[in-house]
């Protein structure tokens, strides 16, 4: 090793939900190389501690919000560019690798294929060899399979949900990566002993935030774990609840020196979560659209009122053009007449409807349908009967956004946010974007499963609207069929499961 540990950074990121028809190509991935990635990273900007704790080789990276599979044309482009890269860096002792900083998010799904990122993992190990220490940063949302976990030397994921400490967890895989190489005056310790346990229990995210119990206490144990004699790290992982293969479930990881107590603790933890298995509940209050709009509609109801339409939330891998919300908003006629309230809609996405509203122009009267171009499985494109409301540049997410004000008043009514991209709408900027202020409104139903703490902290109050959709709340409806049973909540008198852990 020279003076300073010498690591590689890569990685592929999206959580793909296996029954959205959306597709995750070119279109949807944001690739990084060289300085671009290096920036990404704000703990390995210049004069970080870390940034002077090694010498950094930024590879390639592809990111991509969530949706549907990946198209395996693209995944085999950027595995191979990653293998390629690799092998250059590795072909001399100058450039070759201590460590790798491996940055996934565990739930990516690829048509035709299984097991993508161990499959990526394995790759990268046959080029680096058993030396290089590699290091992985996942979501707790992603999937921790025996291949992946074996594959890998170190790995950790989010503690939060939702995921306030995304960048504290890549912080935390690439502190301890270094730490474990150290320098060539001063030896890491090196690769730590693994203790693995899957748990066969499948649950939506919106059922397990960190915000409420049980997983608030469950997840609060980990720091204090970690600080045990022996252990290293310590993870759970929830898993992914819109993935249909082997590797969908719950995971628990210990990571340490010491080879009984990684074990042990990983036990604890595996045999912590199913005994609350049953206690798991939805992060708000639920109900179907109708008694959503029920709740928000009634006289006492504070404003601004959230609904989320959950079932094509795209932060889970929800196509983002699904209609079938929209489609009942616009024919209720408590929403549309001359006293209705101001209701946002955040969205839907179709370039050719935005076209035609710009060219019709601000303020013209319109009558298109939207939508579904993606997603016409649970319904058809939506008729927007209405006013062109807004037209503004949007983001570089977005791309164009036209709104669309269906309502005979003068004031009020459903206004229908359309983008010429995929857009997922968490932040008050996203709405400004569109030219709207959710602050100001009686309604806003957007498509998301828990609220993001900007609009969890505007939300006067809040249902979680069980909506259909590629990320239907109602997994037993969905009907998996390659995941592992028994598991639980699909099979729930199961027995007990094995819960020993399994030392890697």
């Amino acid at each position: 090793m020279r003076g300073r540990p010498r690591i590689g950074i890569c990685g592929m990121s999206i959580e793909a939900s296996t029954y959205s028809p959306h597709r995750s190509g070119d279109e949807a991935f944001t690739l990084r190389r060289g300085d671009d990635l290096l920036a990404y990273y704000p703990f390995l900007a210049p004069g970080q501690p870390l940034r002077e704790a090694a010498e950094w080789v930024p590879l390639v990276h592809a990111r991509s919000l969530p949706g549907g599979p990946v198209v395996p044309e693209f995944y085999d482009r950027v595995k191979a560019e990653m293998v390629r890269r690799l092998i250059e860096v590795t072909t001399s002792p100058d450039t070759a690798l201590d460590g790798i900083f491996f940055d996934i998010h565990g739930a990516m799904n690829v048509v035709g294929r299984l097991d993508a990122e161990a499959d990526l993992a394995r790759a990268v190990r046959e080029v680096v060899g058993l030396d290089v220490l590699i290091s992985a940063s996942m979501d707790l949302h992603g999937n921790v399979s025996r291949a992946l976990a074996s594959s890998v030397d170190m790995l950790t994921c989010y503690r939060m949900a939702p995921h306030e400490d995304a960048m504290a967890t890549k912080r935390r895989a690439v502190y301890k990566l270094a730490s474990r190489l150290g320098t060539r005056a001063h030896p890491g310790p090196g690769r730590p002993v693994r203790a693995w346990v899957p748990v066969p229990v499948l649950l939506p995210g919106e059922k397990t935030s960190t915000r409420i119990e049980p997983a608030r206490s469950l997840y609060g144990e980990l720091d204090w774990i970690e600080v045990q004699p022996g252990v290293l790290d310590a993870s759970i992982w929830i898993g992914y609840a819109w993935g249909d293969e082997l590797r969908n479930m719950a995971a628990i990881v210990v990571e340490g020196d010491d080879a009984a107590a990684v074990a042990r603790w990983a036990e604890h933890l595996a045999r912590r979560f199913w005994d609350v298995r049953r206690e798991f509940e939805f992060v708000a209050p639920t109900g179907d659209l109708s008694q959503c709009l029920d709740a928000a509609l009634a006289p006492d109801a504070p404003h601004p009122f959230f609904v989320s339409d959950s079932g094509d939330n795209p932060t889970a891998g929800g196509a983002g053009d699904v209609t079938w919300t929209l489609t009942r908003l616009v024919a209720d006629p408590r929403l549309t007449s001359a006293d209705a309230p101001v209701t946002l809609v955040a969205s839907i996405f179709d370039a050719d409807a935005v076209a035609a509203c710009f060219a019709a122009g601000l303020g013209a009267h319109v009558v298109l349908d939207a939508g579904a171009r993606v997603d016409h499985v649970h319904a058809g494109p939506v008729r927007l009967d209405g006013e062109v409301a807004r037209l503004t540049p949007g983001d570089e997410t977005s791309g164009r956004v036209a709104v669309v004000r269906v309502g005979a008043g003068q004031i009020g009514g459903v206004f229908a946010i359309i983008t010429e991209r995929r857009k997922p709408y968490h932040t008050l900027s996203d709405f400004e974007s569109a030219g709207l202020d959710p602050r100001r409104a009686d309604i806003v139903v957007v498509k998301i499963g828990y609220l993001e703490p900007e609009l969890f902290a505007m939300a006067a109050d809040w249902l979680l609207g069980l909506t259909p959709g590629g990320v239907d709340q109602d997994l037993i409806r969905l009907a998996p069929r390659q995941i592992v049973r028994p598991m639980f909540p699909f099979d729930p008198d199961m027995p007990d499961p094995d819960l020993r852990a399994t030392l890697l």
